[in-house]
């Protein structure tokens, strides 16, 4: 279930990211308030994660889905451009993200 929770808090920080680019500077009040209620439950679900998984394996596997999510969510949905090589080292984070889950133990 810690998995789980880790994934989600993961998933959140995407989800913030996402509302405080749509905030434009925080001055678009719905979607600042979606940032917040997004950190609230990104930081929520991460405390329930590292209740039960070490921190040392719980925050890099956090950090690293929030950054391949807000890759993934910059290049769909705000056209971001990355260059080829830029994909190979997301591919890299993705790899060490399911590393450390394989050879975590847990």
């Amino acid at each position: 279930m810690q998995w789980f929770y880790l994934v989600l808090a993961g998933g959140f920080e995407v989800v913030w990211a996402t509302f405080m680019k749509m905030s434009h500077g925080f001055s678009r009040l719905g979607f600042t308030l979606a940032t917040l209620a997004g950190m609230v439950l990104s930081f929520w679900f991460l405390a329930l994660a590292v209740k039960h998984l070490p921190l040392s394996l719980a925050y890099p596997v956090w950090t690293g889905i929030g950054a391949v999510g807000s890759i993934i969510v910059g290049v769909v949905l705000f056209k971001d451009q990355m260059q080829p090589a830029t994909w190979f080292f997301i591919a890299l984070l993705v790899i060490g993200i399911i590393g450390i889950k394989v050879t975590s133990g847990d």
